[in-house]
């Protein structure tokens, strides 16, 4: 924990990761994750009860602490993969809501999100628009005092069981990017249903959306008619440095448990830690958690500077996730054959880390903003 002496921090982000730490050993020890549903609805009841959510959901004219958030994302990885999944879809979820919502939309969810009464959702990805955000098809036409929405969203993150969507749809304003706008959708509403639970190797609730005809009024707009890309832009740009915090977390934990295994494991006659070539796996290991985390803390810092970090958080993301799945698959071989039996932590670890290098940006479309941004 020697990385929250350095300058990007304050003395209330040391306490809050101490505080978080400690609860986490309280509470975190024995997470099921067979009943995937009931342990998210658990843990995010758990988070806002605890006061952990108010750190991830904006409103009441604060600006959202990146550096705490990330801290948050870190150590909650680091102590449990499903714990940092709920933690952070009520904070992507709703990030939306708090970035241009009107004050009617945040008094009525924000406190529902904080608390952990409700659970949120971001709904942008569609079967055929991931990373081309602009090639989006879902629609929403004017009805009258409302806008009906048809089309389909997948991969959907708390798809199933979350309580509202924010939703990025087709209005037509203008081609691409400038004709999307954002809607906030509650579960239950006519016209919209779940058409498919999506298993992944990491489990985790995600969801095929499908909209037939779902009317939703006007007054469920966030921002104006055509705002909705930007929006989707500014949330993602407040939340995608602490994917790279969660990578960092998971990293840290291969890490932690790779140097267990290598005091303890008896090799030749002495450990496998006195090994040459175990050391040499070690001390790369460590390079690249150090790397990241200073990536990490230097983009959330600036963040919290007031300053555009659309190349730094790229650049945090590339680095940490792609990081990770390298410490991770080391701690892995180091555990032989230990290493990918069920169960194991370091097994965990290595399919939880996959989906980071594709979510909220594939690492290929971090390469393409960075050579942008550089370019410039």
């Amino acid at each position: 924990m020697d990385h929250l002496s350095w300058p990007f921090f304050e003395d209330r982000h040391r306490q809050l990761a101490a505080e978080l730490d400690a609860w986490c050993a309280a509470r975190l020890a024995h997470v099921d994750h067979k009943d995937v549903d009931a342990s998210c609805r658990a843990l995010t009841r758990a988070l806002g009860q605890a006061g952990w959510l108010r750190h991830a959901v904006g409103g009441e004219g604060k600006p959202i602490d990146t550096r705490a958030i990330c801290l948050l994302r870190e150590t909650l990885a680091r102590h449990d993969g499903l714990a940092d999944f709920a933690f952070a879809m009520q904070g992507l979820g709703s990030g939306a809501i708090s970035l241009d919502g009107t004050d009617a939309q945040r008094e009525r969810y924000l406190p529902r999100v904080a608390s952990g009464e409700w659970l949120a959702a971001f709904a942008l990805s569609e079967p055929e628009a991931g990373s081309d955000v602009a090639a989006l098809q879902c629609s929403a036409t004017e009805d009258g005092d409302a806008y009906l929405l048809n089309g389909e969203k997948t991969w959907i993150s708390n798809g199933g069981i979350a309580d509202f969507y924010v939703l990025f749809a087709r209005t037509g304003e203008a081609p691409g990017s400038r004709g999307i706008s954002a809607f906030i959708v509650d579960a239950g509403t006519p016209g919209f249903e779940i058409v498919e639970r999506l298993e992944v190797i990491a489990p985790h609730p995600l969801a095929r959306l499908r909209f037939t005809n779902c009317r939703v009024p006007r007054s469920q707009m966030l921002g104006g008619p055509g705002q909705g890309f930007k929006l989707a832009m500014r949330t993602l740009d407040v939340f995608r440095t602490s994917v790279a915090a969660a990578a960092l977390g998971f990293a840290r934990r291969a890490l932690l448990e790779a140097l267990a295994q290598a005091k303890g494991r008896a090799m030749f006659g002495k450990t496998l830690a006195d090994q040459p070539l175990a050391q040499a796996k070690l001390a790369d290991m460590a390079c690249q958690v150090d790397a990241s985390a200073l990536l990490v803390y230097r983009a959330a810092w600036q963040r919290d500077q007031g300053r555009n970090v659309t190349r730094e958080a790229a650049m945090a993301k590339l680095i940490a996730t792609e990081s990770a799945q390298q410490v991770i698959d080391a701690a892995v071989q180091l555990h032989g054959g230990r290493g990918v039996k069920s169960g194991e932590i370091v097994e965990s670890l290595y399919r939880e880390i996959r989906a980071l290098r594709i979510y909220e940006g594939a690492s290929e479309v971090q390469q393409l903003i960075i050579g942008r941004e550089i370019l410039k």
